[in-house]
């Protein structure tokens, strides 16, 4: 995903078989996102029904979150070729509405998808996402049980949050926090709801963004975002870094 002068967009690029990448022959897979200077998401992942998801911010404009025809605000579902997957709730690309900046996206083994998502001021979300569900944004920051809306699972402040990437492993979801400068640690319950969270490495390495599993499933990768402006850089940042886990 990436963001033009114009709109944010998914493009694909084709790795050569010695790794190089070409992009001048890049193909734009879906454009006509809204950008905006914040709240852009940007966050994509094939999920295991083999279909591409794509977290879209509400680029700051508040109010189209919750209009079906804006793609703004949601999150998406879509084939390789950029058409909307088959069955999605509404025949279009939207998958579930009512997002403000939605920033991670992880399948937890039985298949059940859950997003991270950036509050404004008040509440960070970890949301488990089902199709055509409306998670509230303007209307609604963390947990207030308002009827149309669906809550999220967890809720932190957003001073020691500011979710990022998520990730699931070792029967938990992770989730960098960026503000927060810490890694959470969040454990799945056989019905899909997560248990108390455990904090790791605060403070330690500063700014945590991107959360993924090594393709061996022995560790984590998780990488710091400490020169994007807002963080204060080490002499070694930024880095990628590995959790062993147990």
């Amino acid at each position: 995903m990436v963001t033009t002068s114009d709109d944010n967009r998914v493009v694909r690029l084709t790795a050569n078989p010695d790794g190089t990448i070409d992009g001048s022959r890049q193909q734009e897979i879906l454009t006509g996102i809204p950008k905006g200077g914040n709240h852009d998401g940007g966050r994509i992942a094939f999920g295991p029904d083999g279909f591409l998801y794509v977290a879209a911010g509400e680029a700051g404009r508040g109010g189209p979150a919750q209009d079906r025809d804006d793609l703004g605000g949601k999150i998406l579902r879509l084939t390789k070729d950029g058409q909307p997957a088959p069955g999605n709730p509404f025949g279009t690309a939207v998958y579930s509405l009512g997002h403000r900046n939605p920033q991670g996206l992880a399948w937890d083994r039985s298949g059940r998808l859950y997003s991270a998502e950036f509050g404004q001021s008040t509440w960070d979300e970890i949301n488990l996402i089902t199709p055509g569900a409306n998670y509230g944004w303007p209307e609604v920051e963390g947990r207030e049980g308002r009827e149309g809306f669906v809550d999220p699972l967890a809720q932190q402040g957003t001073d020691d949050a500011s979710w990022s990437g998520l990730a699931y492993a070792d029967g938990a979801l992770y989730v960098g926090a960026l503000g927060g400068e810490r890694l959470f640690r969040y454990p799945v319950n056989p019905d899909g709801s997560l248990g108390e969270p455990r904090v790791l490495f605060q403070g330690t390495y500063g700014r945590l963004r991107t959360v993924a599993p090594t393709p061996d499933g022995t560790s984590l990768w998780f990488t710091t975002s400490n020169r994007d402006g807002r963080g204060d850089p080490g002499p070694d940042d930024d880095r990628i870094l590995v959790l062993p886990l147990p």
